[in-house]
């Protein structure tokens, strides 16, 4: 019997897979490819600046990725992702050195709020910050703008380490030959060469203002901002944006890594618990309840993945909501919570992947 349930529950996970042949294998920079998928049929649904969530085996056991799409759906036939290698990471590596076209990846559907709608007669102004693989998603939010209105305008801060570490150099540089009233990219790096004439020296307060101030436009236009890369870039672009007075709704914030939640990981490995209790949790799931015990060391979802759920998840940092459920009763602990809006905290729902239990009356249905 129990054979039988485990058997069941493999094929309700493998129904939830998505498989993707590997059309295109293109090197961008020395350390980072970009991963084009043949269209399956039917076409694969997504917004500009969403993630895939990559599903492979690794030693027999399955591990999760997300990575953003670099793609627009309005321009690109083949969707792809951007994807920079990480010392000791094991997706980054396999990716970036063993992956060729025909390989079939599976891949859970498209995810993501870090994107906007588009029509014809908006009129506004995107001022896109980008640091490293932060040009990912931004990149395929600026095609599709380009694109669907042609009324507005983008003025893109592009921050590398050095000229060849810049992701899609080439196709930023057509894109603004061919768009010269309306985009404009601004290259700073950390580390140039010196024959570098460009903006130079890491992202500051002052730098940034300079950047914002160039980019002023008529008002005619509504300024809109979308921001990805490291903390520390997005952090600076987000108080000076602040102290300017920038509304909070515009502006989009895309975070590929989680300090809290790291920190949080490992202090509940090394033991550091803070009051943290073992605790029985009840989890609604595809019409069943579950009981599942969560130990001081685990989150919700890692405890419910241990005695055998079939829970969604994607990041495990808190931030790509895959894992989002909504908490009828009792409270809990998130590590993070970038992932959610004030809105969803108020109407109850939590991210599992980053929920640790506080009392004993908890009940978590998935939605």
């Amino acid at each position: 019997m129990f054979n039988l349930f485990k058997k069941k529950k493999e094929e309700v996970k493998k129904s939830n897979y998505l498989p993707l042949k590997v059309r295109e294998v293109v090197r961008e920079t020395p350390d980072t490819v970009s991963i084009y998928f043949e269209q399956p049929e039917p076409f694969l649904d997504y917004k500009p600046g969403q993630f895939l969530t990559l599903v492979m085996d690794f030693d027999g056991k399955e591990q999760r990725r997300s990575y953003s799409l670099c793609t627009s759906p309005f321009v690109d036939p083949f969707p792809g992702i951007s994807v920079k290698r990480v010392e000791g990471g094991l997706f980054s590596n396999y990716l970036n050195e063993k992956v060729n076209p025909g390989k079939t990846i599976n891949v859970l559907k498209p995810l993501g709020n870090f994107t906007t709608d588009f029509h014809s007669k908006n009129q506004r102004h995107f001022i896109m910050v980008a640091g490293g693989s932060g040009i990912t998603p931004i990149m395929g939010i600026l095609k599709s703008v380009l694109v669907n209105e042609p009324n507005s305008i983008i003025t893109l801060i592009y921050c590398s380490r050095s000229e060849e570490q810049i992701i899609f150099k080439r196709q930023l540089d057509l894109l603004e030959k061919a768009n010269p009233d309306r985009l404009k990219v601004i290259h700073n790096l950390s580390q140039p060469s010196e024959d570098w004439k460009g903006p130079k020296g890491r992202l500051n307060r002052d730098s940034f203002k300079e950047f914002v101030s160039q980019a002023e436009y008529e008002q005619r236009y509504e300024e809109i901002y979308f921001l990805c890369g490291p903390d520390g870039i997005m952090d600076t672009a987000e108080n000076v944006l602040e102290e300017l007075g920038i509304p909070e709704e515009r502006i989009h914030r895309e975070s590929f890594f989680s300090a809290a939640a790291q920190q949080a990981h490992d202090n509940a490995m090394a033991g550091i618990n803070s009051g943290i209790l073992t605790r029985d949790v009840k989890i609604m799931l595809e019409g069943e309840e579950f009981d599942v015990t969560v130990n001081p060391e685990q989150t919700v979802l890692e405890a419910g993945l241990e005695q055998g759920l079939n829970m969604p998840y994607s990041c495990q940092s808190g931030l790509c909501t895959a894992c989002r459920g909504r908490l009828l009763s009792g409270k809990v602990k998130m590590d993070e919570d970038a992932g959610l809006s004030e809105k969803e905290i108020a109407a109850g729902y939590v991210l599992c992947c980053v929920s640790r239990p506080l009392t004993d009356d908890i009940k978590i249905t998935i939605e």
